[in-house]
């Protein structure tokens, strides 16, 4: 007689890249498991053993220029048919392969895109895949293996929040903070419609919060019971939906959240470097720049000035504007 199938669970693992940037998108991203009794510990605590050094935090594993860890994440696991076109294939560029991680589909991502400000954005000159071969095969093992232990990656999606988005939120009221918080919302709702089940969602803290309840968006309104409320862990279930966990570092505690954040952290650099090509090729010698709070930002924002007015560049499409009271991030930031 056959064995029965071993009961299987659903995670999701979320987290943001680019919170706190002058320049570029914010990312956020969460990964859907399917794991089984055994893989539930696996899938719960940080990577261990060789795993841990090409899965972590990606703030100490992939850096402005060296993208490459992030990016052969990303790829492997739309190869293995988690991106947005269901079917299993190796994305051939760069732009195919941000787009079958992104949530929304290339013509909600461009809606507010005045066209002359467009390449700005979605050029895709110049760029090309880095990540040599045998980082590839070592990903490709690294999923086999957390498969045989009960941990099988189903899907990976971001939502991307441009200058003009973020801008239009602090509008509306809304500071980087509460879109994060809105952006996990829609991605937990967006992969356990995918699930078919309930979910167990751990996503990194927002904003500090300790009570989320009150700035729900795409939740709101909704029944939930708040289990647990504290600076360090707030957790939240949902009937039909699950619980969602929001854990201070958890994508240094978390292998999902980790994943999460090391295809984030590509996707924000991919799209960041996007914008910095764009008024290189306008600006002799001028030098890349991360986007964040740092003097070569700086230094790139007043470069850019003259061509940018020239161009009829809006504002709010190039720099964000920080919400009233709110001090920015110092640093490099996630």
């Amino acid at each position: 007689m056959a064995s029965a199938e071993p009961s299987v669970r659903y995670r999701i693992g979320v987290d943001e890249n680019g919170l706190g940037p002058r320049l570029g998108p914010m990312v956020v991203t969460a990964v859907l498991s399917r794991v089984t009794e055994a893989g539930w510990e696996t899938a719960g605590r940080a990577p261990r053993g060789a795993l841990a050094q090409r899965l972590g935090d990606s703030k100490q594993l992939v850096a402005h220029g060296d993208v490459s860890l992030g990016e052969a994440w990303a790829r492997a696991l739309v190869a293995r048919g988690c991106g947005r076109a269901a079917a299993a294939a190796e994305p051939s560029s760069v732009d195919e392969l941000i787009h079958a991680v992104a949530l929304e589909d290339r013509a909600a991502l461009r809606a507010l895109c005045p066209g002359h400000v467009e390449a700005q954005c979605w050029s895709t000159e110049g760029e090309g895949f880095t990540a040599p071969d045998k980082l590839m095969r070592a990903i490709g093992r690294d999923l086999d293996k957390l498969a045989d232990k009960g941990v099988e990656i189903v899907a990976v999606r971001s939502v991307l929040l441009c200058a003009k988005r973020m801008n239009d939120g602090v509008r509306a009221g809304k500071n980087r903070f509460v879109l994060d918080l809105h952006a996990m919302e829609r991605l937990i709702l967006e992969l356990g419609g995918l699930a078919g089940a309930e979910v167990f969602a751990v996503c990194g803290k927002v904003g500090g919060f300790g009570k989320y309840g009150s700035a729900f968006g795409p939740l709101a309104g909704r029944l939930h019971l708040a289990l647990e409320e504290g600076r360090a862990r707030s957790v939240y279930r949902f009937p039909g939906l699950g619980e969602i966990a929001f854990v201070r570092d958890s994508d240094a505690s978390d292998l999902c959240v980790a994943m999460a954040s090391m295809v984030g952290k590509y996707m924000r650099e991919a799209l960041m470097e996007r914008v910095a090509r764009h008024y290189q090729r306008a600006v002799p010698g001028l030098h890349g720049a991360s986007g964040y709070h740092d003097p070569v930002t700086t230094a790139f924002i007043g470069a850019t000035r003259l061509v940018r007015r020239a161009r009829e560049i809006p504002d709010d499409c190039f720099e964000r504007r920080a919400a009233e009271g709110e001090a920015p991030l110092e640093g490099g930031g996630a």
